[in-house]
């Protein structure tokens, strides 16, 4: 956008005021004249109202001369350049105007061209500077609005401890933060459940909950020798400062208290509030912070939505124990053939165990760990490769990490023992059916040996008698001997029917050396003799 420059003319001889006007095309040289006066006083008055960016003054004049219109102008609008016209024999005046810094000084008399080559170079000065000053109040302007992230890292790199000792103070009375005197205590604070709240509410921007959480604890400790800012892992933090060390413990675990409960009930989700130790100086800040962000660790253990001391954690640490061995073998064995419900039970009390424990956060997860590896084995073990089709795997390799309760460990574990044991039984099923199936083929095979027994079909698909005797009559709903004479008694009955074979012939083709002992069995399970039922078959084929 193209701005013409405003200037007026002092002179006490109005021909050469209008002279000087007449003779210039002032926008042609980006300018516009805006007023000429006879004096320095009658244009100070002007200049108060008009404000131009450039006045071309004589020296001499009465009221006031350029030399105290200069002085003027520099004390109240020192970005208004002065451009003065002298004569040869005013030089003392000339002296004066440069020790007031006056731009430039010309001698008349003048002439249009010197006075167009002066005003086109000090126009090109002009627009140098205006680009000047513009970057410069958009340098202001971002930096005024980068002074709260600015703060925000510093007193980032305050708790980290980052900072040498003369730069914090410095930094302090740059960033008008107030001043704050031992003991201190720092204070962490967490939103509880990220994901789960961006989906629900705040139109899907994070930033919106995050910032009304920030307003409700800068409401809380308005009035308190406190300093509240944000991380960049989006944790608020609180720098307490300034009581009695017993006194200061006490405040931040009961303003910590009042944040949790203000930010549950007004913007209905939670919030965990980690509280470290007190320190004596700000160097020892970065240990307090520590202190409170090992406190939010807790917050696996004993739930969410809670103020926990660091102070209250330490003391009652117990070292890490392994699991027990009868836990173990109890695991597994449920994980085989026990239900889902036995397994949540089991589950449930090694959570209770890990809780009263107070194990540190990688102390359970190792504990968790050897969970998943135990039922990874025994899947691998029952199924061998086919364990790849166990659709629990996904499941399996969620990142642990991403837990921050036992409670929600709990919950997580018995999906998968769910999943694992839905799977095994599955699989279980479909292996058992396969041996059932092989048994089945066997006894088709070798119904007319009169010497098969259970025993053989059993070490035909390697189990035992007393277990695979259960599972084939929960699949065929009979025993296994009960299985292998309905086979020969309908084998029998074929060849009765399409062979001219005796009855104690067909009793050894079916495996029965005993005649009269087949002729029983048949009777018992068709209601008639060998005989009978075939000179039955005889009537029937007759009519």
């Amino acid at each position: 956008m193209y701005t013409l420059y405003r200037i007026v003319i002092v002179d006490d001889e109005i021909e050469v005021r209008e002279g000087i006007k007449e003779s210039i095309e002032w926008d042609r040289h980006g300018f516009e004249c805006i007023g000429d006066y006879r004096n320095g006083k009658e244009a100070l008055e002007a200049i108060s109202e008009l404000r131009p960016d450039l006045v071309l003054s004589d020296i001499c004049m009465p009221f006031m001369d350029g030399i105290e219109l200069t002085r003027q102008i520099h004390l109240n609008y020192p970005y208004i350049k002065v451009i003065i016209l002298t004569g040869h024999d005013e030089f003392d005046y000339a002296q004066k105007a440069l020790r007031l810094k006056v731009h430039d000084f010309i001698v008349k008399p003048i002439t249009a061209n010197e006075l167009r080559s002066l005003l086109d170079k000090v126009k090109l000065e002009m627009d140098k500077e205006a680009e000047n000053r513009e970057n410069l109040s958009h340098l202001k302007m971002q930096l005024h609005q980068s002074l709260p992230l600015l703060r925000e890292r510093f007193l980032e790199q305050l708790i980290n401890g980052t900072l040498r000792d003369l730069k914090i103070q410095e930094r302090f009375e740059y960033f008008s933060l107030p001043l704050i005197s031992p003991p201190y205590l720092v204070v962490a604070i967490d939103i509880d459940d990220l994901d789960e709240i961006k989906k629900e509410r705040w139109q899907n921007d994070p930033e919106l909950f995050r910032y009304a959480a920030f307003n409700i604890v800068q409401e809380v400790m308005e009035g308190k020798d406190v300093i509240v800012f944000r991380t960049r892992e989006e944790r608020i933090i609180v720098i307490f400062s300034g009581e009695a060390e017993e006194g200061l413990n006490e405040t931040a675990i009961n303003l910590s208290e009042v944040i949790r409960f203000c930010i549950e009930k007004y913007l209905k989700f939670t919030v965990t509030v980690g509280v470290g130790k007190l320190c004596s100086t700000l160097n020892e800040l970065p240990f307090s912070y520590k202190g409170a962000i090992s406190a939010l660790d807790y917050r696996f253990l004993h739930g969410k939505n809670r103020v926990i001391s660091i102070l209250d954690m330490e003391g009652a640490n117990k070292p890490a124990q392994q699991l027990d061995i009868e836990w173990n073998r109890r695991f597994s064995t449920l994980i085989k053939t026990g239900t889902f419900e036995e397994a949540q039970i089991l589950i449930g009390q090694l959570i209770s165990k890990l809780k009263d424990s107070l194990m540190s956060l990688g102390a359970c997860y190792l504990q968790i760990q050897a969970i998943i590896i135990a039922i990874m084995t025994m899947i691998h073990e029952l199924v061998g490769d086919d364990s790849a089709h166990f659709k629990g795997h996904e499941i399996l390799l969620e990142d642990i990490n991403r837990f921050k309760t036992l409670d929600e460990i709990e919950t997580w574990l018995n999906t998968i023992c769910k999943e694992a044991i839905s799977y095994i039984s599955e699989q279980r099923n479909d292996q058992t059916k396969m041996q059932v199936l092989s048994v089945i083929a066997y006894i088709e095979k070798h119904y007319s040996d009169e010497n098969l027994t259970v025993d053989d079909l059993c070490r035909h698909v390697h189990l035992s008698k007393s277990y695979f005797s259960t599972v084939f009559k929960q699949h065929k709903e009979q025993t296994i001997m009960e299985y292998v004479t309905r086979v020969r008694i309908e084998k029998a009955k074929d060849l009765l029917q399409h062979t001219p074979m005796k009855s104690y012939e067909v009793a050894s083709k079916v495996g029965y050396g005993d005649p009269q002992y087949f002729s029983v069995l048949f009777k018992k399970n068709t209601g008639t003799t060998p005989t009978e039922y075939r000179e039955k078959l005889l009537r029937e084929k007759i009519q």
